[in-house]
């Protein structure tokens, strides 16, 4: 089964699951499925590349693995859990590394930008304190450093906002082939130019 068909597979499976943390207070307001949908569409607004499209759609892609169906998602650096499960399938690092930076993003944000931290949902400011926290300025330094920390902000941005119940969005379907289209882009041989 290729990659495409396993990223499918584990929305179907797991898309209609809610992000949750201990208390049912901190329950966002969609599905994990919903909230990937609506992340893609704010990217492609934004004009963004289609790997970093990609990476909107992915960027919770860990949460779905592992468990039953109908389990509430939680934390537990899901932002690292499907990174394998994604470079084996040929994806790059341009769709990888905001993926893998989106939590440091948010840390990041939520210490050089005080309204940001007052805009986060109650589910985000929790697992905001299981993620470490806001950063400090060495590790604000070493996170910016990151060639890829600037799609990560905005992808982490997105993750932010992706989060309005019975939002209308593209289908599934829609991203599924942008993912082939990435994969399919990656590859190609470059191309070099002659003289």
């Amino acid at each position: 089964m290729d990659v495409v068909c396993k990223i499918e597979a584990l929305f179907k499976r797991r898309g209609a699951a809610l992000y949750t943390g201990v208390q049912l207070e901190r329950v966002e307001p969609v599905s994990a499925l919903a909230h990937a949908l609506q992340c893609a569409q704010l990217a492609e607004w934004a004009d963004a590349d289609n790997t970093l499209v990609a990476a909107a759609l992915l960027h919770d892609l860990g949460q779905l693995l592992d468990d039953a169906a109908e389990a509430l998602l939680h934390d537990e650096q899901h932002e690292l859990r499907a990174l394998t499960l994604l470079a084996s399938g040929g994806f790059g690092p341009a769709v990888l590394e905001p993926i893998r930076l989106h939590v440091q993003a948010k840390r990041y944000l939520v210490a050089s930008d005080m309204r940001y931290a007052e805009r986060l949902s109650d589910a985000s400011r929790y697992s905001l304190s299981l993620q470490g926290g806001r950063m400090n300025a060495e590790e604000g330094l070493v996170f910016m450093a990151q060639p890829h920390a600037s799609r990560a902000l905005q992808l982490r941005r997105w993750d932010d906002l992706a989060k309005h119940p019975g939002k209308r969005t593209p289908s599934l379907g829609y991203y599924l082939n942008l993912l082939d289209d990435v994969l399919r882009e990656a590859k190609q041989p470059a191309r070099v130019a002659l003289a």
